[in-house]
């Protein structure tokens, strides 16, 4: 047997925020593009079906890391030795055999010795089943098949070393069951699905297969199931295609649509099982509940994966006046599981090219999610990407669209990457989830001082982030530590929610800052930073669209940013905030720089109304509605 590994080599294609010292231009500017393709490295590296040969190439991006999968010889290719092989010929009611290995009663051929079988033919309503005790694989080369069964598994794999399933290049097979199964006693629950095999089962080849489980589930193994190549086309009323122990995809191009799960793991009793790994391939999954579940870890390498979960994204309500968990809450959030990815234990995404729109949360683990790199786009009825416990991007271009609260956890983590979110409610939320959140500010410290810390904790050490939130922007049940890298937050335009909404203290040492939203909440970051900020408050709401614009007395461009949504109050901490030094806002005018998301950068400023001006005295310079340091505008319009 031999081992191939995923070697998983790293390549981020993020944005690398520039050092402390850099303007917000020079950030975003001096972030670069890079990756390097990795390729599964398979030892004699072909499937072969009855006539020739068919390459398996996989490429992901990922951080260094392997993944525990093994496929050997047997899931990679088939002897097709014509002195090897046995054939089965599927005539209509009937059955004929040339060849060693298989016997047949009427419309079912049972196969009781290892080997490799060549099947073709129709059946109208008969089963192929293996049962041996031979401890050799037994290979099946689909060669062209329709085969149904009104009464139990078109397939079914009894009692096998392990089953390989073979889709011959060139051929379409399909495989149909009834909408009820008839079982050997009242005890008996299986066979239940229409290709069913108590042991390991692999798939691969270049052809294809349809499946139609009228009564239960597509494809199951009790074991280990792998798909390293072919087509295949499940419909089943409930799950799509299952393997307890574990399941992973290498290869192939997979179309699930079920009632119930798309792909899953449900070991449930074995802390080592239960796992799911997607190297490469083409999946598209509509799912009734969840798209991807996997009992205890679910890793993503590669592949081009499409989701609908539960029907897909609705628009979600919240931010409202006291919006956020345990307050107004999510009106749409579903008593059912319906979610993109699912982990019981860890989620892992390393590469790969992710689309979901889910009804309930889009990615999601009941313990850790770490998000190395891949290209997500999101949108969900519920949270856009939840962790129970601890939430890590290292890297990735993660878009999401539409979300009840955008990124939540205990504890989150961001060292890379590029972030674009719009949320109902909250951008990002640091919170256990058990009630215990800022709650719109009602539980919060104002500027860093007099309550204790919650349970939450925002950590921002680079990357880019840019947040469109109806509710808080960032809201942590907790501190927020930001060292380096670009934030821009689109906070909420009502008064019982705020950009920024932390317990404790927010230490901003490094990176650049800018939030824009309500007034009646509004904090700063805190006094026990390292690095200037600012908050300010405009004398009156500014219409979304509306430029704000922050410069030197010698014009130096500090800020000028585009909010999407009416705003009063304006957050900014810059590594170009000096001591002692005096800048002048405006209001309104135009930018010829370069944007992204709202901020400009480059260029030149024209056109605005000078509102105010103040001077940096302190490592947080005004204080919401008291205005400390600040100067009223004179109206002066900016040429």
């Amino acid at each position: 047997m031999k081992k191939v590994t995923a070697l998983l080599l790293f390549a981020a294609i993020v944005f690398t925020v520039g050092a402390c010292s850099t303007t917000a231009s020079a950030m975003i500017e001096g972030n670069t593009v890079s990756g390097a393709e990795t390729v599964t490295e398979i030892a004699e590296p072909a499937v072969t079906g009855l006539d020739q040969e068919q390459s398996l190439e996989t490429a992901s991006a990922a951080t260094a890391a392997e993944y525990d999968v093994e496929y050997d010889q047997d899931d990679l290719k088939v002897s097709t030795d014509a002195s090897e092989l046995s054939y089965v010929t599927l005539e209509g009611n009937s059955i004929a055999v040339a060849g060693n290995g298989a016997i047949f009663d009427g419309s079912t051929v049972t196969i009781t010795t290892a080997g490799t079988y060549s099947i073709s033919g129709t059946l109208d309503d008969g089963q192929i089943i293996v049962d041996t005790e031979d401890e050799d694989t037994v290979f099946l080369i689909l060669d062209g098949v329709e085969i149904t069964c009104s009464t139990s598994a078109p397939i079914y794999v009894s009692n096998a070393e392990k089953v390989v399933l073979t889709l011959a290049e060139g051929t379409e097979n399909y495989v149909t069951d009834g909408d009820s199964y008839v079982f050997e006693d009242a005890e008996s629950d299986e066979p239940n699905a229409a290709v069913f095999s108590k042991d390991d089962l692999t798939i691969n080849g270049s052809g294809s297969l349809t499946v139609n489980a009228n009564y239960n589930n597509g494809i199951a193994s009790k074991d280990d199931l792998k798909i390293t190549g072919g087509t295949i086309i499940v419909k089943a009323v409930n799950d799509g295609i299952k393997g307890r122990d574990s399941l992973a995809v290498l290869d192939g191009e997979i179309t699930v649509n079920a009632g119930a799960d798309g792909i899953q793991a449900n070991n449930d009793e074995d802390a080592a099982e239960g796992y799911i790994v997607i190297e490469g391939g083409v999946l598209s999954i509509t799912a009734g509940l969840d798209g991807i579940q996997a009992e205890t870890n679910l890793m993503v390498g590669g592949g081009e994966i499409t989701i609908t979960a539960g029907g897909g994204s609705v628009a979600s309500s919240g931010g409202g006046a006291w919006g956020g968990r345990g307050m107004e809450g999510n009106a749409n959030q579903t008593t059912d599981s319906a979610k993109g990815l699912k982990a019981g234990v860890d989620l892992t995404i390393t590469g790969g090219t992710i689309q979901i729109s889910s009804l309930d949360d889009a990615i999601h683990s009941n313990d850790s999610i770490t998000i190395d790199g891949g290209d997500l786009t999101l949108a969900s009825g519920d949270d856009g990407i939840h962790a129970d416990t601890a939430l890590t991007i290292n890297g990735g271009d993660l878009e999401i669209t539409e979300c009840y609260e955008g990124l939540e956890s205990v504890v989150i983590t961001i060292n890379d990457g590029t972030i674009r979110l719009t949320a109902s409610d909250d951008g990002i939320n640091a919170s256990s989830g058990s009630g215990g959140d800022a709650a719109g500010g009602m539980l919060m410290a104002p500027r860093g001082g007099g309550f204790e810390s919650g349970d939450g904790y925002v950590y921002i050490n680079g990357g880019y982030l840019a947040v469109d939130a109806g509710g808080d922007g960032l809201d942590s049940n907790g501190p927020i530590e930001m060292t380096d890298g670009v934030v821009i937050v689109n906070g909420p335009t009502n008064n019982g929610n705020g950009a920024l909404d932390y317990l404790g203290s927010f230490n901003i040492s490094g990176g650049y800052l800018v939030a824009v939203g309500s007034v009646g909440m509004a904090q700063a970051p805190s006094t026990t930073s390292t690095q200037y900020s600012v908050i300010f408050s405009l004398a009156s709401a500014q219409s979304a669209g509306t430029m704000v614009h922050v410069e030197s007395e010698s014009g130096e461009e500090i800020l000028s940013l585009v909010p999407t949504k009416a705003y009063q109050s304006v957050v900014l901490s810059s590594p170009e905030l000096e001591n002692g030094e005096t800048y002048v806002v405006y209001a309104g005018g135009s930018s010829s720089g370069t944007v992204s998301d709202g901020l400009y950068f480059g260029g030149s400023y024209s056109g605005g109304t000078q509102v105010a001006s103040f001077t940096i005295s302190g490592t947080v310079t005004g204080s919401g509605s008291q205005m400390g340091g600040f100067a009223p505008g004179s109206r002066r319009t900016r040429p």
